[in-house]
């Protein structure tokens, strides 16, 4: 696979913190990467540095270009999103779209208007006139029609009602993503996105704290609900985590096969947020 990101001995450091030290990872073409740690990890010091708004130590590789001297060049192939309170309020549907057609040479502006065609927003409309949701949909909207290698997302869906959210990701995947295009979000909402996502990176206090593919992750780790009379035995195996559910005792383990898992009780696939907090050591 051709990698889009190679980062190798990332850093980043302010005058009293340092955000990123020595980070190592890399995301390949054709990908649905889930950035994923708590606030203050470095997710946005890391989306930053990526997207060529911040210097940084170290060397950091996007799309062949480095994004801090080469940014003008970058972002011909890149698209962000993030909160989508950026977008003015006072502007009307219609200029928004006349802006982006200006200033981006890979603007379709029939694919977005034949998306907002399929929503309630209407071209006369000013962006304060709009939900929330209606404005993620013209933010998509504008983002989707770009002919884009790599969209980054930094909490897109923020705010947002679950109707919306689960919309803005479909549409995502229907209108936007193929197998050459790569896609890297950050969200606290990991239950709703984990179906999506091929790779998960987490990111604690700066450092990169796991880097797998999520066939990995349902090979690699299981879960299994303990009843009390087998709980010692369980924890003979050595689990990265337990925690009281129903009950019993929910056990989350690292490279145990799950034939001999089954042997102490019901064994369960591991969710993105229960391996995240495993990970985290409880601190997230």
């Amino acid at each position: 696979m051709t990698a889009v990101i190679t980062a190798r001995q990332l850093s980043k450091r302010f005058r009293q913190k340092t955000a990123l030290d020595n980070v190592n990872f890399s995301v390949q073409q054709g990908r649905i990467v889930g950035l994923i740690g708590p606030n203050g990890a470095g997710k946005t010091t890391a989306l930053k540095a990526i997207l060529g708004l911040t210097p940084y130590e170290g060397e950091l590789d996007v799309l062949g270009h480095n994004p801090f001297r080469d940014r003008s060049a970058l972002m011909q192939d890149v698209s962000f999103i993030a909160d989508v309170a950026i977008l003015p309020r006072w502007i009307r549907v219609s200029e928004a779209i006349q802006y982006v057609e200006g200033v981006h040479p890979r603007f379709v502006r029939s694919k977005c208007e034949r998306f907002l065609a399929a929503t309630e927003v209407r071209p006369t409309m000013r962006v304060r006139e709009l939900s929330k949701g209606m404005i993620a949909q013209l933010h998509l909207a504008l983002v989707m029609a770009i002919d884009a290698r790599l969209l980054i997302l930094d909490e897109p869906t923020l705010g947002l009602d679950i109707l919306y959210r689960r919309r803005f990701y479909e549409q995502l995947l229907n209108d936007f993503f193929d197998e050459t295009r790569t896609i890297l979000v950050t969200t606290h909402q990991v239950e709703e996105i984990e179906h999506i996502l091929t790779d998960l990176l987490f990111i604690k206090s700066g450092t990169i704290a796991l880097s797998t593919t999520m066939e990995d992750v349902a090979q690699r780790y299981c879960q299994v609900l303990v009843s009390n009379d087998r709980l010692e035995a369980a924890r003979s195996m050595r689990p990265i985590s337990e925690r009281k559910l129903l009950g019993k005792t929910a056990l989350l383990f690292d490279g145990v096969p799950q034939h001999q898992a089954r042997e102490f009780g019901e064994v369960h696939q591991v969710g993105v947020a229960d391996l995240f907090v495993a990970v985290m050591g409880g601190t997230a």
